[in-house]
This record gives C-alpha cells, sequence and structure tokens, in this order.
C-alpha cells in the first residue's frame, strides 16, 4: 500500500513538474512563430481600393507566410470575391495581394504580394500526413480582429472529404478542439514542434462562437492542390457520383465525376471541361447540375476500385504526354484530349 501511494505521488509530482515546462515550450514556440503569422485583410468587388483607416475593410482572416518572396497561404472563403487584399505583418508593415491559387471545395487559397516583406519570417511546413489523433496542437491568428492570439489543444479527429474531389485528389481535415473563432480563418496551425500542420478551415456552432468543433485542412492537402498539384485535372472541383447518384443521373456506370468548378486558365480549362450551371440538391447533398460528368480516363471506366489509379496515372504524366479524357455532356459522350504542362 505504501509503494503504491508513493508511486502515485511520483506520477503526480511528474505531472505537476511538466505543466510549467510545456507552457514554456509553447511560450518559446509562439515567440518564435509569431512574426510568420499574418492578417489579411480585404475589400469586397463592388467597394473602391479601401483607405489607409485600419478599419476600412469588409472582411478579416488570417494566414502564414510560406516563402520570402511572399506567397501566403490563407482560406478560400476569406479571400473569395474579394476586389482588394491587404497582408499585415506583425510589425505593422501592409503590403496588396493577389489570389494565385484556390480551392473553394477545400477551402485553401495560395496569395502572392505585390512584393516581398521587409523583414520576412518564414513559417516550416510539416508533413501532415505524420499527425495523429491525441497530437498537441496550437492555432495563431486573429479572432474576432484580436490580432496574434494564441489558442491550445489536440487533435481531437482526422477527417478524409471523400465525395468532393480537386482534380482527383481529396481533402484531409484535421478536427481540433482549439478554440477557433471568425478571424481565425486561413490561420495555421502548429504541432509541438512550430511546424504548420493545417490552415485553419471552419467552425461548426450553433452559436457562432467556439464550441470545440474546430477544423483545418492539412497543410499536405494544401501543398498538393495549390503548389505542387500540375495534373491535367488541375483546377477541377468535382463531386464523385455513388452508384445511387449515379442511377439519379442516368449514367451509363456506376461512378462519375460530376464537374461542379473549373479555374479559369488552369489544365482542366485548356481541355474543355464544363463547370455546372444549376444548384440542386440530391439526398441532402448539394451540388450543381448542368457540367459535365468524366467516366472515364485513358480509357479506364471511374470506379472505387481503379480510382487510386488513375490518380497516379495522371501524376505520372510527363510534359507534353496526352490522355483522353470520355465525358458526358448533354446527354451525348464526347472525347476530350488532355496535354500535361510543365
Amino acid at each position: 500500500m505504501l509503494r503504491s501511494k508513493l508511486a502515485a505521488l511520483l506520477v503526480l509530482g511528474s505531472l505537476l513538474a511538466a505543466s510549467p515546462a510545456r507552457g514554456q515550450a509553447v511560450s518559446s514556440l509562439f515567440k518564435r512563430v509569431r512574426d510568420s503569422v499574418v492578417v489579411v485583410k480585404v475589400t469586397d468587388e463592388h467597394r473602391t481600393a479601401p483607405s489607409e483607416s485600419p478599419d476600412d475593410y469588409d472582411g478579416l482572416g488570417s494566414g502564414v507566410l510560406i516563402d520570402a518572396k511572399g506567397k501566403v497561404l490563407t482560406a478560400a472563403h476569406v479571400v473569395e470575391g474579394a476586389e482588394h487584399i491587404a497582408v499585415e505583418f506583425s510589425d505593422g508593415e501592409s503590403v496588396p495581394a493577389k489570389v494565385v491559387a484556390s480551392s473553394e471545395g477545400a477551402d485553401v487559397a495560395l496569395l502572392e504580394l505585390a512584393r516581398p516583406p521587409r523583414k520576412p519570417v518564414v513559417a516550416t511546413l510539416a508533413d501532415s500526413d505524420e499527425v495523429d489523433v491525441g497530437d498537441h496542437v496550437f492555432v495563431v491568428g486573429a479572432p474576432l480582429g484580436i490580432s496574434y492570439t494564441l489558442t491550445v489543444g489536440y487533435v481531437s479527429g482526422i477527417r478524409e472529404d471523400d465525395s468532393t474531389v480537386h482534380g482527383l485528389e481529396t481533402a484531409r481535415y484535421l478536427q481540433t478542439d482549439a478554440a477557433i473563432n471568425p478571424g481565425n480563418s486561413g490561420g495555421p496551425m502548429f504541432d509541438d514542434r512550430g511546424e504548420v500542420v493545417g490552415i485553419v478551415s471552419y467552425i461548426i456552432s450553433a452559436s457562432g462562437g467556439h464550441e470545440g468543433l474546430g477544423f483545418a485542412v492539412s497543410v499536405n492537402t494544401a501543398k498538393k492542390l495549390l503548389i505542387e498539384d500540375r495534373t491535367v485535372l488541375s483546377g477541377l472541383e468535382g463531386i464523385l457520383l455513388d452508384q445511387d447518384l449515379s442511377a439519379y443521373l442516368n449514367l451509363p456506370q456506376p461512378m462519375g465525376l460530376l464537374v461542379q468548378r473549373v479555374a479559369a486558365g488552369s489544365p482542366s480549362a485548356s481541355i474543355g471541361l464544363k463547370a455546372g450551371t444549376v444548384d440542386a440538391e440530391i439526398d441532402g447533398e448539394e451540388m450543381m447540375l448542368g457540367g459535365d460528368v468524366v467516366l472515364a480516363i485513358g480509357g479506364t471506366p471511374l470506379s472505387k476500385e481503379n480510382l487510386e489509379t488513375l490518380r497516379g496515372r495522371l501524376r505520372s504524366l510527363k510534359p507534353g504526354q496526352s490522355v483522353s479524357l470520355t465525358v458526358l455532356r448533354a446527354g451525348k459522350t464526347v472525347t476530350l484530349n488532355a496535354v500535361a504542362r510543365h
């Protein structure tokens, strides 16, 4: 009995001793990474350029600097429809920016500054595939406009979006209990090494405030969709139709990729793929109808069994190589030719 009490006291003592150390570690990490975090201010597309007043903006979010020349990751919904974007650094410097890549479905966007910042502090991007439930994380951003606020928590879940795809890639989200509020959107989620594992996306809330259900797009998803993705289907967002939805839409096979959006100037646009035009809801799922449905790639029909094989085929295409797409358009099957770019 004495031994068990002594062991319990030793465990309790070690936990109490560890708490200040962890707090100190987070404090030092925050000081190291805070200058890589930015505030993203936007005016909507119907307004003239804002004045120098810090309040003369229609929206506000967060972001993180990922290279010294001026690339910033943020959330797509923060900059969607923005006419003017300004990125503000911790020293007060404000630099105009533009969107150079975006995925509305995954809710991530890449900004490019008009000029490099005076004193760039670049964040390190982690391999977010190594993140697991229970890992310690912290978020830095501007919740409710209060800049450089730190919140701490854990990864409480990892979710895959298997229905909406980007090209043929799916998005991965990290769920966290770290406090997230409006204004945090687009800000970085760091691991306990001070490396970025996610970009804050949204909260699920009945009250409009933090209730422990926050989500961040994994940084590997952001890199894949905005920086690394050079496949012929880049710039496409679509919904993978299961057997029931395929039957509702009279597809000639159990699976297809219903095109939702096609980014202007993207490889998908150059192929001639057509986006959806009509809002609809089927079995509780919102989607855009009227666009193309991709049925096959290189003669291989889309199916659950060969989806990963088709992803690999698209990734392996070298510049100049081509692949055919079989598409259902207005009830007729057509063939499009896609050529891989650099």
